[in-house]
């Protein structure tokens, strides 16, 4: 996994009424400081891909549906330095994932309903400066292959 990635599991607690499942708490080790939580809704097959950032982190959550997640670690001083992973997470397979600054991120939408996207950052967005910089989702360099192969 790239260095700095973590994954915390979720669990739910179920029962006849349903279900309780804790996301993110003060004392979880994957959290730092907060700056801003933010939610998206992206419909089926849609890519959202690349950016990153230089000084803010993020912890992405997919409470609904379900996506197709790839990083790739663009940190020159990283031991995993140019490594891409994919994560697949949504309401199958719930968990948070801690994505530090530096590596960029995208996700494409699987299956045939949208996919909801909880995120929350170390920093609260600033129009005046925004700290987001963007990479096609096909960039070569990357070389990451967006389409499902069927076996």
């Amino acid at each position: 996994m790239i260095n700095g990635v973590t994954k915390k599991p979720l669990i739910k607690h179920c029962d006849d009424r349903g279900y309780f499942m804790e996301i993110l708490r003060e004392d979880d080790l994957i959290y730092g400081h907060f700056g801003q939580a933010s939610i998206s809704m992206s419909y089926p097959g849609v890519i959202k891909a690349f950016h990153y950032h230089e000084q803010q982190d993020d912890i992405w959550f997919f409470p609904s549906g379900n996506a197709q997640v790839v990083l790739h670690d663009l940190r020159a001083e990283s031991p995993t330095y140019k490594q891409t992973d994919t994560f697949y997470m949504g309401e199958q397979n719930p968990y948070l994932l801690f994505i530090p600054r530096g590596v960029a991120h995208g996700y494409r939408v699987l299956g045939h309903v949208p996919a909801v996207i909880v995120y929350f950052t170390n920093m609260a967005y600033d129009p005046a400066r925004p700290d987001e910089y963007r990479i096609a989702y096909d960039d070569p360099d990357i070389g990451f292959q967006w389409q499902t192969k069927f076996r």
